[in-house]
């Protein structure tokens, strides 16, 4: 039976991200245009359209949450914190460089603080609609992205025309396809990639200023698995194959991806924001950029939305795809709408699908994890 393991060279999240601020400022150094960002609503085609490279703001750690909180509530999510903070004390090489921020109302408490870190920088905000099938919810959403083309346009001093924008709809399509094809690796049973490499690459390649070289990484990286798949793992017994939904989890990696992994099963999927939600669903090419992109980001499943039934529908579809005998949930501290939304996905898990479930909550501290090794390994004992 297979069991947990990382490949040769393997690189560390942290190292990625090292790697990542070294080239950012050889890039702002050369007068390259760089919007840092935060959610998979964000329409990147633009900001590519735009000339500009795009970043990621998430903070994943607990080291500058102290500063935030000098701000910020306690009792807040420990993403938003870590991001404020980070921003907060200039110690986020990525909001350093960049020249603007690009971010959408996913929840109350970013919504609040943006209002804070447009003291720091330039940010332009997405209002999103409370629902993405409400009366002229596409038509808000339509007119909050022509916002950014020329929020864009207005702060850099360019024009995006039309045929900009195709040109970046057909490269992101190119790279959701190579990024969902390295995901679609785990569904191969026994899976012969470790779902941290799977969290970490997905995380580190985001970091990826050239995009023709994330499609390239992911496109040899999927070869070289299935090739590996065919060599060494096919025809053996597989170990707990588990699903991971709820929240991000680039912040959590090692105390629940890797835990699990240590402790005895596979995570072979992601039905979260760091998995394919976003990826499954490419931008029509055929019709106006503009309503394509719009329809395109509104059909996201995050629990943002009321109602949001498409997240149960492509849960159920990964479930049967990742071939999972078991969920686990996580949930950062304070983050409401998957904590409420935690119910409803308990009762499909267990009493539609008949498998498994277990939710953590949980946020970026060491503090807590003894006690998710202990219900961790209950669980897995379950499964096997």
């Amino acid at each position: 039976m297979p069991e947990f393991h990382l490949p040769e060279h393997f690189e560390t999240y942290p190292e990625a991200r090292k790697k990542a601020f070294l080239t950012l400022k050889e890039l702002k150094e050369q007068g390259h245009r760089i919007v840092g960002v935060f959610c998979t609503y964000t329409p990147w085609e633009l900001i590519e359209a735009a000339d500009a490279t795009a970043v990621i703001l998430c903070g994943v750690g607990d080291d500058a949450i102290p500063a935030a909180e000098t701000r910020l509530p306690q009792n807040l999510c420990p993403l938003i914190k870590a991001s404020y903070g980070l921003a907060l004390t200039d110690r986020c090489p990525f909001f350093y460089f960049s020249d603007m921020v690009l971010a959408e109302t996913t929840c109350d408490g970013k919504k609040k603080m943006y209002e804070l870190m447009s003291e720091l920088k330039h940010c332009h905000i997405m209002q999103l609609p409370p629902g993405k099938t409400g009366v002229k919810a596409l038509e808000f959403w339509k007119a909050e992205v022509v916002s950014v083309k020329e929020d864009l346009e207005q702060f850099y001093g360019i024009t995006i025309t039309d045929e900009r924008i195709r040109q970046a709809i057909h490269l992101r399509n190119r790279e959701r396809k190579a990024v969902l094809d390295f995901f679609e690796v785990a569904r191969l049973k026994p899976s012969p990639v470790s779902g941290y490499e799977i969290n970490t690459v997905i995380a580190a390649t985001d970091f990826y200023p050239n995009l023709e070289e994330k499609i390239s990484y992911l496109t040899r990286r999927t070869q070289e698995l299935k090739d590996l798949y065919e060599k060494e793992y096919k025809g053996k017994p597989s170990r707990p194959r588990i699903l991971i939904t709820g929240c991000p989890t680039n912040g959590v990696m090692d105390k629940i991806i890797r835990r699990i992994e240590e402790l005895g099963a596979d995570v072979v999927g992601f039905e979260n924001c760091c998995g394919p939600r976003e990826k499954k669903d490419p931008i029509d090419e055929t019709k106006d950029p503009i309503t394509a992109i719009a329809e395109k980001y509104l059909r996201v499943n995050c629990s943002v939305m009321s109602p949001n039934p498409g997240r149960l529908e492509a849960l159920d579809v990964q479930i049967d795809e990742y071939q999972a005998d078991g969920v686990v949930e996580v949930i950062l501290h304070a983050c409401h709408t998957f904590g409420i939304e935690s119910y409803n996905v308990k009762k499909f898990v267990t009493e539609e699908k008949k498998i498994p479930y277990l939710m953590i909550n949980t946020d970026y501290s060491s503090g807590d994890q003894a006690q998710i090794d202990t219900r961790l390994s209950a669980f897995i004992e379950m499964l096997s």
